[in-house]
């Protein structure tokens, strides 16, 4: 039985990315596991975290997946403490579809601050240089965009809709974990995988 995984994204890039790294997860985890990541659905940061946007979304979300599977959300922390509002978020959606398993994933400061905690596994990749190395606290970086792009070679800039899906593809998930808030994102992706095996267990009984 095929199962789904309906998600909430910020920014274009994320569409692409978020659910490839779902599945690159799946892939190598639960492979038996066969899962559907429809088109994420974009919900600007400062609009979703208002009050009854978050709940409009996910609602919107249980529909596309039709009431069942799992729902992850997905944003940056910007200014805000990922400890905090993180919570926050999770324990809306959580009362709007309480039916379904929610994983609430907040990325302190932005999504390629988690490249930045694996920079080895990209040297020589998507233009970057071949002998970058991870910044001490990656996720203490502002602009971890411009961190990669003046890593690049020359004549090379940093896409984010085409190099984000990219470089998604080729970091090291394991080396990315040192970052705290990856290694969330990580872990609750794979709580959301383990609680769709136990529903699949189960029907296919």
């Amino acid at each position: 039985m095929t199962v789904k995984i309906g998600c909430i994204v910020e920014g274009e890039s994320e569409v692409e990315t978020v659910p490839l790294l779902i599945r690159r997860i799946d892939a190598n985890l639960y492979p038996e596991l066969p899962i559907i990541v429809p088109p994420p659905i974009r919900r600007p940061r400062n609009k979703v975290v208002k009050e009854n946007e978050l709940e409009r979304a996910v609602e919107f979300v249980a529909r596309q997946i039709g009431g069942e599977g799992a729902i992850f959300i997905i944003l940056d922390s910007d200014d805000d403490c990922p400890a905090e509002l993180g919570p926050e978020l999770l324990h809306r959606a959580s009362q709007t579809r309480s039916d379904l398993p929610i994983a609430v994933v907040l990325a302190k400061q932005e999504f390629e601050a988690w490249f930045l905690a694996s920079a080895e596994s990209l040297r020589g990749k998507r233009g970057l240089k071949s002998d970058i190395n991870s910044p001490n606290n990656p996720e203490a970086i502002r602009g971890a965009k411009e961190w990669l792009y003046q890593r690049m070679q020359t004549g090379n800039t940093y896409s984010e809709t085409s190099d984000q899906p990219a470089l998604a593809a080729l970091f090291d998930i394991e080396k990315a974990r040192q970052a705290d808030s990856f290694d969330k994102c990580y872990r609750d992706i794979v709580w959301l995988l383990e609680e769709l095996q136990k529903a699949n267990d189960l029907t296919n009984e």
